[in-house]
């Protein structure tokens, strides 16, 4: 497989998830540091059992790089931000990594767990259960009440 073969199947994957973890800025970031890198050493990749995870480790070592101070642009005028509950950021920041990842990679992208657990390299099951601890946190923290009669 060539690179761009790779960065074809594999780059918005490894963008999403970096996305997800750091937010857009430092994530769009962090996931073309990690594709520039993975062009140059593309030769020692290629032969790794799974790549995209491995770019997902560079983006996050990129990321800590990239952080930036809050504030230094205006917010965005409120029309056109999606309507949403005004307490989910901060309560998904109050996640673990890995919990706000695979709930947003989930439940916003609409990313089958298997790929999530690819992706991050750990087991479908230990999706699940980030998935299953970051909906009850997230149900107390938004006080969501599960009505079901």
């Amino acid at each position: 497989m060539t690179f761009e073969e790779f960065a074809a199947t594999s780059a918005r994957r490894v963008r999403a998830a970096l996305v997800a973890a750091y937010g857009p800025e430092v994530g769009m970031d962090a996931a073309a540091e990690a594709m520039a890198y993975g062009w140059e050493n593309w030769d020692r990749l290629e032969a790794m059992g799974n790549p995209a995870g491995y770019m997902y480790r560079v983006g996050q070592t990129a990321a800590a790089k990239l952080r930036r101070p809050q504030g230094l642009l205006p917010a965005p005028p409120a029309d056109r931000l999606p309507d949403v509950e005004p307490r989910l950021v901060p309560a998904l920041n109050e996640l673990t990594e890995h919990q706000r990842i695979c709930v947003v990679l989930v439940h916003a992208y609409g990313w089958p767990q298997v790929e999530v657990a690819e992706l991050l390299e750990i087991t479908p099951q230990t999706v699940r259960t980030h998935l299953q601890r970051a909906l009850s946190h997230l149900q107390t923290s938004l006080e969501v009440i599960d009505d079901v009669n």
